[in-house]
């Protein structure tokens, strides 16, 4: 069997290969790119979370005041 030493490569042991791989064919100047686009996504997802939450908040307060003006209305 050729490939029979792939089974006993670990989680960590591809992943460092394929960090390697990627520094020598993807080259030392995309890495800082990609870390930044990295980041900013991260922001995005963020930003995008915090608007739905706010959102959320918004939604429950509305369903809140219909239900105190629907019981003001009942008594």
């Amino acid at each position: 069997m050729i490939f029979g030493f792939i089974q006993n490569i670990g989680p960590w042991q591809l992943v460092i290969c394929l960090v390697v791989a990627f520094v020598l064919f993807g080259g030392a100047k995309k890495i800082p790119e990609l870390a930044k686009s990295l980041g900013r996504a991260k922001n995005e997802f963020k930003k995008g979370l915090a608007e739905g939450e706010k959102e959320a908040d918004e939604e429950a307060a509305k369903e809140k005041a219909k239900d105190s003006a629907k019981e003001l209305a009942d008594a």
